[in-house]
């Protein structure tokens, strides 16, 4: 594969994530994050629980958080942060004639144990139960 134009830079704001496609095969999804040192390409979700990163991703500085269960990275360092436990896969990226450019040899994904999903109700109860005093 090669380079492929995937947007304008004036699409995506610094401080913002968006959700763009690589027109390669049937089209492969991308997030844009601009920071405020330049842009990361990455998987459209979080390693996490796959939350869609346009949706609950927020992005300061040069810090990417996944406002879901609060996984954040450092976006030039590319390292883990606060809740994170896995580190996001990128894709090379760059700026070329105001259009944001990104190099796709095949889509990145993240591999998601299903035995291990649980619901928002489970994740968040600490079991200790003093909750049940209120």
């Amino acid at each position: 594969m090669a380079w492929t134009k995937v947007c304008a830079e004036s699409e995506i704001p610094e401080g913002s994530i968006k959700k763009v496609w690589a027109r390669i095969g049937g089209g492969i999804p991308i997030a844009v994050a601009h920071h405020k040192n330049g842009y990361v390409a990455i998987p459209p979700v979080c390693p996490h629980l796959e939350e869609p990163l346009e949706d609950s991703g927020l992005v300061v500085g040069c810090k990417l958080t996944c406002t879901k269960h609060l996984w954040s990275w450092d976006l030039e360092t590319m390292a883990l942060k606060d809740e994170a436990e896995l580190p996001l896969k990128t894709y090379d990226i760059k700026a070329e004639d105001g259009n944001l450019m990104v190099y796709v040899t095949e889509q990145l994904e993240y591999t998601f144990d299903e035995d291990e999903d649980i619901d928002e109700a489970t994740f968040f109860d600490d079991d200790d139960d003093d909750d049940d005093i209120w």
